[in-house]
Parts: C-alpha cells; structure tokens; sequence
C-alpha cells in the first residue's frame, strides 16, 4: 500500500474517531454500550496518558455528529471556561451508572516502548541473531493504535486551523509515518495550503472572480503569520495544548508544543515539502524489503544504547542519518538489496515529477515497476557487515550519497558529511563534530569485532530463575561490552591530554543523558 493511500485511509478513520477522557473505575463494556447508541463502532482502546483515554472510532461521521450533539459544555464554580467545542472529551459519572465493578484487567495500549533491561532479557531469549533483531523491531515500532492516535491528533488540530483555512489539511510527516518511528517519538506535522490555492483551474476568458488577499513579501512570512496565529489559538483555546513555542526564525518556521491527552510532544510547520518527499522516499524503501526496517531499527536501538545519538540537540548523529548510512550500505550489497534514488528517478511516470525550490525530488511511486535484484544476505550477515563497513569507511574523504550509491569527495570540510537526498547543497550531518565520529567510529570497530567472537554469538544458558544470559544482539546493547573495552584500549594508546578530553567529553555526555 502507497504511503499516500495510507494516510488518506488514516485521516478518514480520524475524522470518525473521539478522544474521551474517563475516570478508571468506569466499566469499560458498559463505557462502549453507551457509546454505540449513537451508531456502530469499528474500532476502540485505552491508554493512559495523564489520566484514562478512550480512542474510540465509529462507522460514520453521523454517529460522532449524534454523540457531539449529546455534550455539554461544563461549568465551575471558580473558574471560568473557554467553550472552544472539538471532538476531546470527558467523561462523568453522575451516579446513575454502576461503579461496584472497576475494570481489575483493563488492557492499556503502550505508548512509550519498552526499557533497554527488559529489551535485552526479551532478546536474550530469542534462539537466532535474525530472531533477535525481528523481536526488537516489533517490540519498537509504532503499533496500530499509536498510529491511529497520531492521525486523531493531527485531524483534531485541522479542525481548529480551519477555523481560518477551511480547505486546509494537517498531516503527519517524518518518524510518525516513514516506518522507521519507535514508540515515544514525536510527532511531526505539516499544516499544508497548497491544496487551498489549486483547489479550482483559472478560467482562459471570460470574467473570472478572485478572493481579495493581504500581500506579503514572501512565502516565508506566509508561514511565519500563519503559524504565529494558530500558535496563539493552540495557547488560548486547544484543550489539552501546553507548553506553545512559536519557534518562527528557525530556516523551517515551527511550532512546539505537548499534547497532553496523547502524551505526544509536537512539531507543527506548514509547506515543508522537502520533508515530506524525504518521508514517501522512507516509507518506500522500507516497503521494498523488510530487511531495511529490521537493520535500520537495530542500528539505532544500538546507537542509542551508546550515546551515540541522543534526544537533546547538539554534535550528536541524529537518527535520520544514521537511517541514511543504513540505506547506503544497502545500495553497496553486491547485488543491491535497495535501489539509488537516480534509479528510482529512472523508473518515474510523468505524474511523479517533481522539482521544489529548484531541487529534483522525482522518484516513482508505484511499487510494483521497482525490480529487486535477488540478495539472501542474512539479518546476522547484514548486520556484521554494516560495522565492519564504517568501521573502516575512509570519512576524511568521502561523502555519503544515496542518490548516486556510491562514495564522492566531500564539497566541503565537515567530519561526517552525508547528502541531503533531495536537497544536495545541504549537509545532513553538519552538526556532527569531530569528537563525536571518531566515537562511532571506534564503536563500529569494537561491535564489529565482538560479533565475530564465538562467546558473544553462541546463546548462553540461563542461571536459576531460567533468565538467559545476554547473547548476540542482547550483548550488543549493553554499555560495558563496547565502552568498557574502548576506554582500556584508549588508556594505552593516548597520551594523558587526551585522555583528559575523552574524561571530559564522557562527563559532557553523561550530564546531557
């Protein structure tokens, strides 16, 4: 299925769906009975997220429009009320109903994904690598209720912008919907417009209406005023919005915020085109093989296990690429197990065409006109190979590039430089320092060399309580196995100031943890 046909199949779930905040002890059966005397439900579960939500989707958009009606705006004695009315919910026991049964097994949908301790004991039970490394992707990735929570809060968004844009759609972009987000990570969103402007075809004679329009010196202030005031109402009326940041002069204007009822921290920006190309050239590439998802959710798992990548902004690799470095590797397979995307360019239809700013972002959409070379390279194989690949990857020279496949000189001095695959001027690990690759570097070289040690890929046996030993993959994850054994090497090999400045820049990276 098409990313487009994906989303377009989300969104209309969302547009059915309410988000009800409840207290606990309400039965759930007796929650659901009442909700479907206002028409079918196709869908519906709990979390929790400050406090016990209901996702619940009906068949028709009646049935929320019957349910909606039945609501009433609530008062209080101290304090006075916004009636900004959406489809977020509360709702009340006002004695009538049967609270002597609380739910004892009432089944929350997780949120957030798993600790690293209870990652490593889950894998360390597996029997094979491949095992181990298909049993991490399921245990992080996004679940279908995750997902549907994401659409719900984009659509419950729209809803308030088109309080000024009727025709106007919020959308999610990036981890959200690639394929590659784990459970917890942001959501991403982009108010898009351009469906406003070419809504209808101009007419070539004849008398021809046009809406009257404030005039302002470029698209960036467009965004810049349109964000500025959906930030405000977000602040003012959006129940459930906290925390607004109106992050304007950013290169992509934006606005920050949590969403409480979801527990989703939030980015919303409007036209980033360029990101959602990179997310449709994502989500494809984890289509074509699933081999792509499975390494790629594992390098990051690993690299996050190390301080390699980290939630705080900084000289750190960022996830995306560390995504494109996977993808690379894969184009490098002899054969190919993934396509460059000037092969993808090749393969487009005329209706794939598009240029944004002045950058080639074509690449074809219909899976089936994309042929696969036959590559049996193992999970285990893959992932030794990824290590022992940028391990010894010569950095100093050489650029990353997907759309090609294939090493280039760097155009400009950075430590780590990887092509943006559609903007190619730009560098997508600029942030990157020197310090902070020689650290991936060195635990390239160590995890590679731990994988070809018998004791690390030999499952061992567990001791009383029957909980196996970490093994493989398990082992990779935990943090005396690589630093450990890079710090002693270190003390051997450097001299006292350097090793002053590795002390210093573990301090650095323990305070920012």
């Amino acid at each position: 299925k098409s990313l487009s046909a994906l989303q377009e199949e989300r969104l209309q779930q969302a547009e059915r769906s309410v988000l009800i905040g409840y207290h606990s002890r309400i039965n759930e059966q007796k929650l659901i009975k009442n909700l479907s005397r206002h028409g079918d439900i196709n869908k519906y579960f709990f979390y929790e997220s400050y406090g016990v939500y209901a996702l619940v989707e009906f068949a028709s958009g009646e049935s929320v429009a019957s349910l909606l009606d039945e609501a009433v705006i609530p008062t209080y004695s101290h304090e006075a009320t916004v009636p900004f009315k959406s489809r977020l919910l509360s709702l009340k026991n006002l004695g009538s109903a049967d609270q002597s049964n609380p739910q004892s097994n009432q089944q929350f949908q997780p949120q957030t994904s798993m600790p690293i301790n209870q990652l490593i004991n889950r894998l360390a039970k597996e029997e094979t690598v491949e095992q181990q490394l298909i049993s991490l992707t399921e245990a992080y990735q996004l679940t279908e209720e995750n997902s549907r929570l994401r659409f719900l809060v984009c659509s419950l968004l729209r809803d308030l912008a088109a309080t000024y844009f009727p025709q106007c759609t919020i959308k999610p972009f990036g981890s959200s919907v690639n394929g590659f987000g784990k459970l917890g990570c942001d959501l991403d969103m982009i108010l898009d417009l351009d469906g406003i402007r070419s809504m209808k075809p101009k007419p070539k004679s004849g008398l021809s209406l046009e809406f009257q329009l404030k005039r302002v010196s470029s698209d960036r202030v467009v965004t810049q005023s349109v964000l500025s005031v959906i930030g405000e109402s977000l602040d003012q009326f959006a129940p459930g919005c906290v925390g607004v940041q109106k992050i304007l002069n950013a290169r992509c204007p934006l606005l920050r915020f949590a969403h409480q009822p979801s527990g989703f921290q939030c980015d919303l920006t409007a036209n980033n085109r360029v990101a959602v190309k990179s997310t449709e050239l994502l989500y494809l590439y984890g289509e074509l093989d699933p081999r792509v998802r499975f390494l790629v959710f594992t390098v990051r798992c690993w690299a996050r296990a190390h301080n390699v990548t980290s939630n705080i902004p900084g000289a750190w690799i960022t996830n995306f690429s560390l995504t494109v470095m996977v993808l690379f590797f894969l184009q490098k397979r002899n054969p190919p197990i993934i396509p460059t995307l000037d092969h993808l360019k090749q393969l487009a239809a005329p209706a794939d065409r598009c240029a944004i700013d002045g950058n080639d972002c074509t690449f074809v959409s219909d899976f089936s006109k994309i042929p696969l070379q036959q590559n049996s390279d193992t999970l285990e194989h893959l992932l030794r190979d990824f290590f022992d690949f940028y391990a010894t990857f010569p950095f100093s020279k050489m650029s990353i590039n997907i759309r090609t496949g294939r090493e280039q000189h760097k155009p400009e001095v950075a430590p780590l430089h990887i092509q943006n695959p559609f903007e190619p001027s730009l560098n997508v690990s600029k942030n990157v320092n020197m310090s902070q690759l020689d650290r991936f570097i060195a635990l390239c070289q160590e995890t590679s060399w731990l994988l070809q040690q018998s004791e690390t890929m030999t499952p061992r046996a567990g001791d009383q309580r029957d909980t196996p030993a970490p093994w493989g993959l398990a082992s990779l994850l935990l943090p005396s196995q690589v630093v450990g054994v890079k710090s002693r090497r270190k003390k051997r090999r450097e001299p006292a100031s350097e090793r002053i400045k590795s002390l210093l820049e573990s301090l650095k990276n323990n305070k920012a943890k």
